[in-house]
């Protein structure tokens, strides 16, 4: 199947021949339906703490927090910012001036960045401050076309604008701080855009550690090559380019499992370059991510007390009050077992990573949801965020009352304090496969099993209900121009 250059190509990535021919497999079979049980409801899979359990929660969380505990914020931020201007380069390119644009051009004023084009504009001739030419200031001349969304302007401040990266800095601050002041950031770039992201945060850092009286440690990291995939053709050969080469596309962001593993850290919270808002409010942001936190480290030291008394003999009644706290509470229910068959059982749950996600009332925002989902392997059903991709009987959307904002906060290591390997925990059957384009031939391309997906599928998962005032993402320019982002 593959030539000598085809093996050279695989090597440079990184990627065995093995794995390349299990890809190219995958496009000849495809890949199974979900059993799915039912949409996670409150009550059913969903936690919605009563306002006593709020208090605990974020009791527990300040009390981890005075404990030698390594906290991380990890941040996706390698995602190109183009498709927030979809709309833009359709107008730059000869499109019509749609409502979309005209909202755009009569709110100028009121984005961030307006300071920015406002100067690149004044040097140019009166009569090229057009629509048009005022696009292309900002698409071409300041580079928003091809810049990640961690370097645009998103807020204004008395001191200036901040930009996404900058807002992450904050809230850093306000939720994931160590008793020794000490926040940890870690963001997932792309190549071409890490010299622009060290030169920012450098750039910036002091007077956010001034601002907020710590000391911050921020670290990057990128998409491995090894995580590229092939692409294929129509009948699932490998797709080459012009000159015979084989094709790789990037994996997604599932493919980030391998640099979240790679972090030393007890507890990390997960969250979206876009998702955030002006410090004025920040109030329910912060203290959902305290409570969330508190939630897992609580249900975290349960686990390791009844592993640890799981490491001898314990009795019937034991092992069966350690079921229900993996059933009610961790909300994995089992198969009738019983004996030495549910100890093991018992332990294999136990024994993983954990994460806890807040749900937002679904009201119509695109995203995944929560669900119930059976492990086909060993017939337990247990909770995971769905793409609609994952999903066959599409009438399961519907009755979902909630949604994935990407809201995690996850633990990392076992009992014992040693890293789990995630890629473990990974299903990998929960890929998927795309249709694409390259030089004007038709393609296939294999999606990885999304990070908060397939790539976090056998981890035990706990879904808490969250306010919407928590997801305030942009997808498009214009979203800047909501009361959240002014």
């Amino acid at each position: 199947m593959f030539t000598d250059l085809d093996l050279k190509q695989l090597a440079e990535r990184g990627i065995s021949v093995e794995s390349a021919e299990k890809q190219m497999e995958s496009f000849k079979k495809g890949f199974p339906s979900l059993t799915i049980k039912a949409a996670a409801a409150i009550d059913n899979g969903i936690m919605r703490p009563s306002d006593k359990e709020v208090g605990d929660y974020l009791k527990k969380w300040e009390d981890y927090l005075a404990g030698k505990h390594t906290i991380l914020k990890f941040v996706p931020a390698s995602g190109a910012a183009s498709r927030m201007f979809k709309n833009l380069f359709e107008y730059m390119d000869g499109g019509e001036e749609t409502d979309f644009i005209k909202e755009f051009l009569n709110n100028l004023q009121k984005f961030a960045f307006y300071s920015d084009l406002e100067r690149v504009m004044s040097e140019r001739p009166l009569c090229q401050k057009d629509g048009r030419a005022i696009v292309r200031a900002l698409l071409e001349d300041m580079q928003y076309g091809k810049l990640p969304k961690g370097l645009l302007l998103f807020h204004k401040y008395e001191d200036g604008p901040r930009t996404p990266a900058l807002e992450h800095l904050v809230e850093g601050a306000l939720y994931a701080k160590t008793t020794s002041n000490q926040v940890n950031l870690h963001f997932t770039i792309s190549h071409e855009h890490k010299a622009l992201f060290e030169k920012h945060i450098a750039d910036n850092l002091q007077a956010y550690q001034d601002k907020f009286g710590v000391k911050y440690n921020v670290s990057f990291s990128e998409q491995k090559p090894s995580t590229d995939t092939l692409a294929a053709d129509k009948e699932g050969n490998p797709f080459r380019d012009k000159n015979g080469k084989l094709v790789f596309r990037p994996g997604g962001h599932g493919a980030l499992i391998e640099n979240l593993g790679e972090q030393q850290a007890d507890v990390v919270f997960v969250k979206n370059i876009d998702n955030v808002v002006p410090d004025r409010l920040k109030e329910p942001t912060v203290k959902y991510k305290r409570l969330i936190a508190g939630v897992l480290v609580d249900l975290q030291a349960r686990a390791f007390a009844y592993l640890k008394e799981l490491e001898g003999e314990v009795s019937p009644d034991k092992l069966n009050e350690i079921r229900a706290f993996v059933e009610n509470d961790l909300c994995c229910h089992l198969p009738m077992l019983e004996g030495k068959a549910l100890k093991e059982m018992l332990i294999k749950k136990l024994n993983r990573p954990i994460r806890v996600c807040g749900m937002v009332k679904n009201e119509g925002e695109p995203g995944g949801g929560p669900f119930l989902v059976v492990n086909d392997k060993d017939q337990s059903v247990q909770l995971q965020v769905l793409e609609s991709s994952q999903i066959a009987d599409k009438s399961l959307m519907e009755k979902s009352t909630h949604f994935n904002p990407v809201d995690l906060v996850c633990g990392l290591k076992d009992y014992k304090g040693n890293k789990f390997d995630l890629k473990k925990f990974v299903d990998p059957m929960t890929a998927f496969i795309s249709q694409k384009s390259k030089d004007g031939k038709e393609l296939q391309a294999l999606e990885l099993p999304g990070l908060w997906n397939g790539a976090m599928a056998d981890w035990n998962t706990i879904f808490v209900e969250v306010p919407i005032e928590t997801f305030n993402p942009v997808k498009t320019v214009n979203d800047l121009l909501r009361e959240q982002h002014q």
